[in-house]
């Protein structure tokens, strides 16, 4: 499994087969400043995506992913 057939961070929060550790790791690296759109800092654009992500959607993300509704 490659992460590029993640569309959006809730494809992430959603995948059955991994585990939630895994999961926080993949939406923080996507959150890290490492992978800031330059001049938008709202966008992140990780290497495997296919397109930016909004940064407030990963972070969303992490906190459905945290309340366990994911």
């Amino acid at each position: 499994m490659t992460l590029s057939h993640f569309n959006s961070p809730f494809d992430v929060v959603r995948h059955p087969q991994l585990e939630p550790e895994v999961k926080r790791a993949i939406l923080a690296s996507w959150a890290s400043d490492a992978n800031a759109v330059e001049s938008r800092p709202d966008l992140r654009q990780p290497p495997e995506a296919s397109r930016p992500l909004r940064l407030s959607d990963v972070m969303d993300a992490l906190r459905n992913l945290d309340s366990g509704t994911g």
